[in-house]
């Protein structure tokens, strides 16, 4: 039987995750993307707590315009910008079993230009 996208997502995920972890240094900066979303979060996950968040859905990003990946940067820049302000600088990316293409790039991108290293 084959597998549905989701589940093959799932399983790059877990391949992704035993590598990549989130230290109090050098946090992990996690990506969801839905069809008609986008979420990025900077988490610690030796404490579990997560240090910054930001989704498309916010308000100031949601009243903006263009396309799914134009956002999806304005998403990068604004986790980017919180995670700074928590005195973030380097992080290590978790591109959560998605292709490192379109948006997710997009997403990198745009943290990358407001100031986080990776």
């Amino acid at each position: 039987m084959a597998l549905t996208k989701n589940e093959r997502r799932l399983r790059i995920k877990s391949r992704v995750r035993k590598i990549v972890s989130g230290t109090e240094a050098r946090p992990r900066l996690s990506v969801f993307r839905s069809n008609k979303e986008i979420y990025a979060q900077v988490i610690d996950d030796v404490s579990g707590k997560t240090i910054s968040a930001a989704s498309s859905r916010d308000k100031d990003i949601s009243s903006a315009k263009g396309t799914k990946t134009e956002i999806a940067a304005l998403v990068g820049k604004a986790v980017a910008e919180k995670a700074l302000k928590a005195g973030v600088e380097t992080i290590s990316f978790d591109r959560g079993g998605y292709q490192y293409h379109g948006r997710v790039k997009s997403l990198a991108e745009g943290a990358r230009e407001a100031g986080l290293k990776f």
